[in-house]
Formats: C-alpha cells, sequence, structure tokens
C-alpha cells in the first residue's frame, strides 16, 4: 500500500472514529456525539467513509476522491448546523440574557478535531495520490 492509500485510508478511519467521540456537552451533564445530534447525519458520515475506505482499497481513485471531499463538506455543514442549534436553541426565551447564559452553557469537546481531522487527512492522502494515464 503507497503512502498516499495509507493516508486516505487513515483518515477515513479517524473519521469513522469521531463520529462517536463527544463533540457537544450541554449543561455538563453528558456528552453529545455525532448521532445525538442526528442520527441519519451521521450515518450518512459513517457511509461515505466507508465507501472511502472501500475505494481506498480497492485502489479506486475517483471514489476515494469523492468520499474524502464530500466527508470534508458534511463534517462542516454538520458543524454549521451544531453551531446554529447551540446559540438558537434558546431563542424563543424572551430576556436575551437569559438566552446567551443557556446559549454558553453548551460546550464544543474534542470530536471536532477528529470530525475534520480525518477528512483533512483524507484529501491530502488524495492530493498525494496521481492518477495514472492509460
Amino acid at each position: 500500500m503507497r503512502l498516499s492509500n495509507l493516508l486516505s485510508f487513515a483518515g477515513f478511519v479517524i473519521l469513522i472514529a469521531g463520529t462517536w467521540c463527544p463533540v457537544l456537552r450541554p449543561f455538563h451533564l453528558f456528552n453529545w456525539d455525532v448521532y445525538d445530534g442526528s442520527k441519519p447525519y451521521g450515518i450518512v458520515m459513517l457511509l461515505v467513509a466507508v465507501v472511502g475506505i472501500i475505494g481506498t482499497v480497492f485502489n479506486q481513485f475517483k471514489t476515494t476522491r469523492m468520499s474524502a471531499w464530500l466527508s470534508l463538506a458534511l463534517a462542516a455543514v454538520f458543524f454549521l448546523l451544531a453551531w446554529l442549534k447551540v446559540h438558537f436553541a434558546f431563542s424563543f426565551l424572551p430576556l436575551h440574557s437569559l438566552d446567551a447564559y443557556l446559549a454558553n452553557q453548551i460546550k464544543y469537546k474534542w470530536g471536532w478535531y477528529l470530525l475534520f481531522g480525518g477528512p483533512v487527512l483524507a484529501i491530502s492522502g488524495v492530493l498525494l495520490q496521481r492518477q495514472k494515464n492509460v
């Protein structure tokens, strides 16, 4: 296995592991992973990573490239959705100071590093790989 394939494979494995790591901690009580945030969205992220692993193992350059870029886009959209959920979850309250206080009680955790680090590693493996001219 070449270094570029190994980097892509490791990136997709890190993305899969990142879906089960804590990404949000509401009110310092419990941790949320990707599946607690949105189970169907987490399954889509998992399936894209599995397709990327299959493309890497079978040396399918286009499949691996598409999965790497799609996984980075999915992680970015998930971060945007989590940010919107944190900052607008309590907007129904009439007191804006209470709204801001409750929004500050939801903390971001270390799982985001894996959710973004995995796709970046997979993309770096794809960019190192050269497509053979037939």
